[in-house]
């Protein structure tokens, strides 16, 4: 929809293919970049609410444990653990597709019509980055039905991800970033939920 309302040309939709062969190993070490820098803030986040008394240890965990995420949602972790078939289209095509292309379509073309319909606001370098900010909370509110430590961690991920599109003014790093993390997530899933299910 925000295509059609700006009009945007291929490359104000940042489709143009960047930076040439870097393209996937540059998304690989993106997807290990991100996901270092969410374990990191969290880290930081559960240290400052230590260190200023505010929570104790295990109300954190407490905490982390009733709003985990709910990933039933997004896939059959039952079926990913039984069926050889959909474990690898959910790791695959669901990951690459669905999530790293759709999302970052999603992401590209409604950066793009913010910067054709306000330029004086978004056509600058600190005002795209005021756009992705944007896009990254109404990135982390689709994610609420997983419940609040998922949309924030989405929205997070929105944020790297979109300046991954700035930077390169492509999408396609952040495409290949995207799957990759949602790849190993969805990969080491039902041996995550196994584990933990065995300490409860």
């Amino acid at each position: 929809m925000a295509c059609l309302i700006s009009r945007a040309s291929r490359e104000q939709l940042m489709l143009p293919w960047r930076p040439g062969w870097w393209v996937a190993p540059l998304g690989v070490v993106y997807s290990i970049g991100i996901r270092i820098g969410l374990v990191l803030i969290a880290i930081a986040v559960v240290v400052i609410l230590a260190a200023t008394g505010m929570v104790t240890p295990d109300k954190v965990q407490g905490y982390a444990n009733a709003n985990r995420p709910d990933i039933d949602v997004l896939v059959s972790v039952s079926a990913m653990r039984d069926n050889p078939a959909y474990y690898w289209l959910t790791i695959t095509l669901i990951s690459f597709v669905v999530a790293g292309l759709r999302e970052e379509m999603w992401r590209g073309g409604t950066l793009a019509a913010m910067r054709v319909l306000w330029p004086q606001i978004f056509n600058s370098w600190r005002g795209q980055c005021l756009a992705v900010a944007l896009i990254a909370v109404a990135f982390g509110i689709m994610h609420i039905q997983m419940g609040m430590l998922a949309a924030v961690a989405a929205g997070i991920l929105g944020v790297f991800l979109g300046m991954i599109i700035i930077v390169h003014r492509s999408i396609w790093p952040a495409v290949i970033a995207h799957g990759f993390f949602d790849a190993t997530s969805m990969a080491i899933l039902p041996w995550a939920i196994e584990k933990a299910q065995q300490f409860h």
